[in-house]
C-alpha cells in the first residue's frame, strides 16, 4: 500500500499542513451546517414554527444512532493514523474492516428499537403537545436512513485518517446540497409537509452513502480491503471502541442535554421556549464550522506524528491549532454579538421566537472565544489514543458540568438560568483541559525527546 499521501502528515510545515487539513474540514462543515440551517428556514417559513421544535425533538435519538459511526470512525481512524505513521499497513486495513462490521451491527440494531419504541422516545425528549405528531411524522421516516448516515460518518473520518481532506469535504458537501434540492421539490413542489422533509433528508444519506462507496473503491483511496479485514479482531475492537466511546459518550451527553433543554423549557415557556433552543442549537452548529474544522484537521496530525514518535512537531500542532482556533471563536463571538437578532429575523417571522431568541443566544456564546483550548486539548488525547482524558475532558463540559447547572440554575432564575449555564460551563470546563493539557505537554512532550 502507498503512503505518499499520509506520510506528508509527518513531513509539511505545520501551519500549512493545518490549513490544508482544515480548510476543507471547515468548508464540508459549513455546507452541512449551512444545510441544517437552511433547511430549518424551508421548514420554518413552509411548514411552521411548530415543524422546527419537531425536528429538534427528533434530532438526539436519530443522532446518536448515527453518532456511532462517527465514533467508530474517530476511533479506528485513530488507529489508522497511527498504524499509517509507524508504517503498520496491515493494521490499519484491518482497522477500517472491523469499522464497517461494527457499524452495520450496531446502528441497524438501534433502529430497530427505535422505530419499536417511536410513542415513548419521542414524548420523552419534549414532543408533547402540537409538536407530537409532526415529531412522529419526521422522526418514523429519518430513522430508515440513519445506518446510511452512520456509514457515511464513520467512512468521512477514515477518509481524513488517510490524508484526503478534500474527498472528505465532498462528502459532506453531496447530502447537504442534495437535502435542499428535495426539501424544494417535496416540501415546496410536491406539497408533502414533515413527511416531504424527512424523505428528503433520508434520501440525502443515501447519496453521500453512494458516495463513500465510489471513493473507497476507486484509486484515491490507498486502504483496499479484503473479505477477511471484516472479521472481528478483537484487540483492534477494544481499541477502536475505547477510543470511539469518546465521541459516543459526548454525542450520549447531547442527546441528554437535548432531553433535559426540550422539557426544561417546554415547561418555563411552552412550544415557543423549545422552538428558540432549536434556533439557538443550529446556530452553535453552524457559527462553530471554522474552529470545528481546524480541530477536524489538527487530529489525523497530531496522530500521525505520535504515532511517528516526532514530538516537536505533536506540540507545534496543538499550539498552531489552539492558535487558529481562538482567533476564529472570537470572530464568531462577534458575530453573533451584532446581529442575533437579523439572525433570528431570517428563521421565522413569530414575533414572540423574535423578540425572545437574541438575548439568549448571546448568553449562549458568550464564551466562545475560549473554547477553542477545550476543543483542541480534548481532540489531542483522542488522536493520540488516551481514551481515558479524552472521555473525560469531552465530557467536562456538558456532562459534568452544563447538565447539573441546567438542573439547579432555573430553579432560582426561571429561563434566565438555562441559557447562562452554557457559558459557564464553557469556562469551567476550558480550565481543566488547560490544566490536563498543559501537564501532558510538559511531561510527555518534552523537548529534549525530539
Amino acid at each position: 500500500m502507498a503512503n505518499l499521501s499520509s506520510a506528508l502528515l509527518g513531513k509539511e510545515p505545520i501551519g500549512k499542513l493545518l490549513i490544508k487539513q482544515a480548510l476543507p474540514a471547515s468548508v464540508g462543515i459549513l455546507v452541512m451546517s449551512l444545510n441544517i440551517l437552511v433547511d430549518t428556514i424551508f421548514v420554518g417559513n413552509w411548514i411552521g414554527s411548530i415543524a422546527i421544535a419537531a425536528i429538534n425533538v427528533v434530532l438526539p435519538v436519530s443522532f446518536f444512532i448515527a453518532a456511532l459511526g462517527m465514533a467508530i470512525g474517530i476511533g479506528g481512524s485513530s488507529i489508522i493514523s497511527r498504524a499509517l505513521g509507524s508504517n503498520r499497513d496491515e493494521k490499519a486495513l484491518k482497522t477500517f474492516g472491523n469499522q464497517i462490521s461494527l457499524t452495520l451491527i450496531l446502528t441497524v440494531l438501534l433502529v430497530v428499537l427505535g422505530l419499536s419504541f417511536v410513542n415513548s422516545l419521542i414524548p420523552a425528549f419534549g414532543g408533547k403537545g402540537d409538536i407530537f405528531q409532526p415529531a412522529k411524522i419526521y422522526y418514523t421516516v429519518v430513522l430508515y436512513g440513519v445506518p446510511f448516515l452512520a456509514l457515511c460518518m464513520m467512512g468521512n473520518n477514515v477518509i481524513r485518517a488517510e490524508g484526503k481532506p478534500k474527498f472528505a469535504m465532498i462528502a459532506m458537501i453531496i447530502p447537504s446540497v442534495g437535502n435542499l434540492f428535495l426539501d424544494y421539490i417535496f416540501i415546496k413542489v410536491f406539497d408533502m409537509g414533515m413527511l416531504g422533509a424527512a424523505w428528503a433528508t433520508t434520501a440525502s444519506y443515501l447519496l453521500c452513502f453512494g458516495y463513500i462507496v465510489w471513493y473507497f473503491l476507486s484509486k484515491n483511496s490507498e486502504l483496499k480491503i479484503k473479505w477477511s479485514h471484516f472479521l472481528f479482531d478483537w484487540s483492534i475492537l477494544k481499541e477502536t471502541s475505547s477510543l470511539g466511546f469518546v465521541t459516543l459518550a459526548r454525542q450520549a451527553v447531547v442527546s441528554i442535554t437535548y432531553l433535559l433543554m426540550n422539557n426544561i423549557l417546554f415547561d418555563l415557556g411552552g412550544e415557543a421556549s423549545v422552538t428558540v433552543y432549536a434556533i439557538i442549537g443550529r446556530m452553535l452548529m453552524f457559527a462553530l464550522f471554522p474552529v470545528l474544522g481546524v480541530t477536524q484537521g489538527f487530529l489525523p496530525i497530531a496522530g500521525y506524528n505520535f504515532g511517528a514518535g516526532n514530538w516537536e512537531r505533536v506540540r507545534k500542532s496543538i499550539n498552531t491549532a489552539i492558535l487558529y482556533a481562538s482567533i476564529l471563536g472570537v470572530l464568531v463571538f462577534a458575530g453573533i454579538m451584532f446581529f442575533s437578532e437579523s439572525i433570528v429575523s431570517i428563521f421565522t417571522s413569530n414575533p414572540q421566537i423574535i423578540a425572545e431568541t437574541p438575548s439568549a443566544m448571546r448568553w449562549v456564546f458568550a464564551a466562545t472565544p475560549i473554547i477553542a483550548l477545550q476543543l483542541i486539548g480534548s481532540a489531542y488525547f483522542q488522536a493520540i489514543g488516551k481514551a481515558v482524558p479524552a472521555l473525560l475532558l469531552t465530557l467536562s463540559r456538558q456532562g459534568f458540568f452544563f447538565i447539573p447547572l441546567v438542573l439547579i440554575l432555573p430553579k432560582y432564575f426561571g429561563e434566565i438560568g438555562v441559557w447562562i449555564s452554557f457559558p459557564i460551563a464553557d469556562v469551567l470546563s476550558t480550565i481543566v483541559t488547560a490544566y490536563f493539557l498543559n501537564r501532558e505537554i510538559r511531561l510527555k512532550l518534552k523537548p529534549s525527546e525530539a
